[in-house]
C-alpha cells in the first residue's frame, strides 16, 4: 500500500449483507481504532462508550434514506439530489443479473417512461455521470419523494446480491428524508448503545446532510449537497472544544457539514444551504477531532478527508491492518474510529 492508499481490495472483503444476516446485532460489527502513530486497536462497536470520555460529543447525521432507485426493463434511474428548481440529479444505470452498471447513453430532451404512469425528462448533463432531469408529474398527485416511496427501492451495487427492505438502510437517527444512499457510519448505533453513551456522559447532537449517489465504479470529487447545522449543535461543538473534549463526527458527511460551517479557529456557526466543500490535507480539518467511519475504497475522495484528520502514515498503517485482519468494507461492513493526538494526551 502506498501513502496515497492505492491498494487492492479483495472481493471477499466486501460486506455482502447486513450484519444481522450474518448473526450479529447492528452494534456488534468490528471496529478498528486509530490513535496517531500507535498500533491500531481491535474492538467491537459496542466498546465505543469506553473509548470516549465524559464531555465528549458525537455529531450524527439525521438524514433518512430514500428508496431512490427506480427500475425500468433494462435501465435503472438512481435519484440523487433534489435541486431548488424542482429538478433532480439522477444517474442512469444499466440493469444486470446482479445489480446495475454505468450507462453512458441518454440525450438532452429524451423522455424515459417510469412506473406509475410517470416520465423522466433528461435536461442536460451536470457531470459526466449525472443528469439534471425532471419528473413529469402531470399524472401524479404526489411529490418526487412520495413517488419514490411508492415505486422505488434502495440503491444497491453488485457486491450486495439481493434487495433488502428500506428499513435496513435507516439509522436510529434518521428523521429527515433526503439521502439517496445511507449515511452508513451511523448504522451501527443502536438505541441501547446511544443510552450507554449518554450514561457515560457523552453528548450526541445532529446535523443534516443529504447524501447523493456514490457510484463505486468511478471516483469523483463530491458535488454540492444540501446540509444544515442547527444553532444548538454549533453551540455544543464550540463548548466541547473549549472544554477540551473530543468532537467526533459520525461519518464523512458530518465532517463535510461541520467544516462548511466552521470559521478560523474551528468555531462553528449555525449554517444551512448547499455545500461544495471538499476536505483535503490542504484545506485541513478545523472543527472535528475524531471520526467514526466505514472503510473506503482505494483512491476515493473520502480518503483525502481521512488523511487530513489522521495523517498519511497512520492512515496507511490502519488500512494495512484492516486488510490483514479481514475487516469488511462498504455500507454493511465494519467501522474505523479515528481519534487524534488530543485524545492521546488525555488517555
Amino acid at each position: 500500500m502506498t501513502a496515497t492508499l492505492d491498494f487492492a481490495l479483495p472481493p471477499a472483503l466486501s460486506a455482502h449483507e447486513p450484519p444481522e444476516a450474518r448473526g450479529l446485532a447492528r452494534d456488534s460489527v468490528r471496529m478498528l481504532v486509530s490513535r496517531g502513530a500507535r498500533a491500531p486497536e481491535h474492538h467491537r462497536f459496542t466498546d465505543l462508550p469506553a473509548l470516549l470520555e465524559p464531555g465528549d460529543l458525537i455529531v450524527v447525521n439525521n438524514s433518512a434514506t430514500l428508496p431512490a432507485a427506480v427500475r425500468l426493463d433494462r435501465l435503472a434511474v438512481h435519484f440523487s439530489t433534489a435541486r431548488e428548481d424542482g429538478t433532480w440529479l439522477v444517474e442512469l444505470r444499466r440493469r444486470t443479473s446482479q445489480a446495475t452498471e454505468p450507462y453512458r447513453g441518454g440525450e438532452p430532451g429524451e423522455w424515459l417512461p417510469l412506473p406509475g404512469r410517470a416520465t423522466l425528462r433528461l435536461i442536460e448533463r451536470e457531470t459526466p455521470r449525472l443528469w439534471r432531469a425532471r419528473l413529469d408529474q402531470d399524472a401524479l398527485d404526489q411529490d418526487v419523494e412520495a413517488y419514490l416511496r411508492a415505486h422505488g427501492v434502495p440503491i444497491r451495487y453488485s457486491y450486495v446480491p439481493r434487495d433488502w427492505p428500506i428499513e435496513t438502510y435507516q439509522t436510529v437517527f434518521a428523521s429527515v428524508p433526503g439521502s439517496a444512499e445511507m449515511p452508513s457510519a451511523g448504522r451501527p448505533f443502536s438505541a441501547d448503545l446511544v443510552t450507554a453513551l449518554v450514561a457515560r456522559g457523552v453528548q450526541i447532537a445532529p446535523i443534516t446532510l443529504h447524501t447523493g449517489v456514490a457510484s463505486p465504479e468511478k471516483d469523483e470529487p463530491p458535488y454540492a449537497e444540501r446540509y444544515a447545522v442547527p444553532a444548538s449543535t454549533a453551540r455544543l461543538v464550540n463548548l466541547t472544544r473549549e472544554s477540551g473534549g473530543q468532537v467526533v463526527a459520525a461519518g464523512t458527511t458530518v465532517v463535510r457539514a461541520l467544516e462548511t460551517a466552521a470559521r478560523d479557529g474551528g468555531r462553528v456557526s449555525a449554517s444551512a444551504g448547499w455545500t461544495g466543500h471538499v476536505v483535503t490535507p490542504l484545506t485541513g480539518v478545523r472543527a472535528v477531532t475524531g471520526l467514526i467511519t466505514g472503510l473506503h475504497e482505494p483512491r476515493s475522495s473520502h480518503l483525502m478527508m481521512l488523511t487530513a484528520l489522521a495523517g498519511t502514515a497512520p492512515l496507511a498503517l490502519a488500512y494495512e491492518e484492516a486488510l490483514r485482519e479481514g475487516y469488511l468494507w462498504h455500507e454493511f461492513g465494519d467501522i474505523h474510529l479515528i481519534l487524534t493526538a488530543q485524545d492521546q494526551a488525555r488517555s
